[in-house]
C-alpha cells in the first residue's frame, strides 16, 4: 500500500532556515516545497496545494501575519508560525489570526516535528469529522466534489465549485473579491473581477430560489461575498 506523502510548504526568506527545514523534514517522508516571500507563498498555496504550512513572520514583501490573514479568508490549511517574538500578546495575536501553532526561534527539529504531527492529527480529525457541508437546502461533499440542492444533484463547473468551496471554507466570513480572484484564477488585480461577477451570477442561478434576491450567496457591498450558514443541527 502506497501512503500519500504529507505536503509541507515552507514560507521563509532565510535560505539557511529553508535548508534546515528541508533537510530535517524530507527524511521523515514529507514532501517539502519552498517560497522566499509572502506573495510567492500565496501563489505556492494555490499551485502546490500543501497539507500544512510553516510560515515565518518576517518576510521581505508582506508580513507573515498578513499572509496568514489572507489565506484564512479562504483556507483552513494548518499553519505553524516561526517567530522571534515571545510575548504573550504576540502569541495571542497569532492564534486569533488563525495560526494553529507557533515556534520561537531558535528551535530544534525534534520540537518542530512534534508540532507538525500534532497539527496533522488535528487536520485529519477535522476532515474526517466533517467532510460534508450541509445547510437547510444545500449539501456539498468536499471529497467527491458533488453538490445537492433540496436533495437533487446540481452540476457545477470546476470554477463554480472552486468558488463555492472557498465560500464554504470561510465558515460564514466575508471573502474579498481580491482573494477570490487570486485563489481561483491565480492572478492579482482587477482583470478577472468581471469574470468573478459572471460566475457568481451562474452560481446563483443554479442555487438560489430567486437569483435576483439571493439568500444563500450574499454580496457584501464593496468587499466581497459571503455564504450564509444555516447548518443542520446548529
Amino acid at each position: 500500500m502506497i501512503t500519500k506523502k504529507l505536503k509541507i510548504l515552507v514560507i521563509d526568506d532565510e535560505p539557511a532556515v529553508r535548508r534546515f527545514l528541508n533537510f530535517g523534514l524530507e527524511p521523515q517522508g514529507y514532501l517539502v516545497e519552498e517560497a522566499d516571500s509572502g506573495r510567492g507563498g500565496i501563489e505556492k498555496i494555490n499551485t502546490f496545494k500543501p497539507d500544512l504550512i510553516i510560515l515565518d513572520l518576517g518576510l521581505p514583501d508582506i508580513g507573515g501575519l498578513e499572509v496568514l490573514k489572507i489565506m484564512r479568508s479562504w483556507s483552513k490549511i494548518p499553519v505553524i508560525i516561526l517567530t522571534v517574538r515571545d510575548s504573550d500578546a504576540d502569541k495571542v495575536a497569532l492564534l486569533e489570526a488563525g495560526a494553529d501553532d507557533y515556534l520561537t526561534k531558535p528551535f530544534s527539529m525534534a520540537e518542530l516535528s512534534a508540532r507538525v504531527k500534532v497539527a496533522q492529527r488535528h487536520a485529519r480529525a477535522a476532515h474526517e469529522a466533517n467532510p460534508i457541508f450541509k445547510s437547510e437546502r444545500l449539501e456539498i461533499d468536499m471529497v467527491s466534489k458533488s453538490v445537492k440542492l433540496d436533495g437533487h444533484m446540481i452540476h457545477l463547473t470546476s470554477t463554480e465549485f472552486d468558488l463555492l468551496r472557498i465560500l464554504v471554507l470561510a465558515s460564514g466570513r466575508v471573502v474579498s473579491v481580491q482573494n477570490l480572484v487570486s485563489e481561483v484564477w491565480n492572478v492579482e488585480g482587477d482583470a478577472q473581477v468581471h469574470y468573478l461577477r459572471v460566475y457568481m451570477g451562474h452560481l446563483r442561478k443554479k442555487l438560489e430560489v430567486d437569483p435576483s434576491n439571493p439568500t444563500l450567496i450574499l454580496t457584501e457591498a464593496g468587499v466581497g461575498y459571503r455564504l450564509k450558514l444555516d447548518r443542520e443541527g446548529d
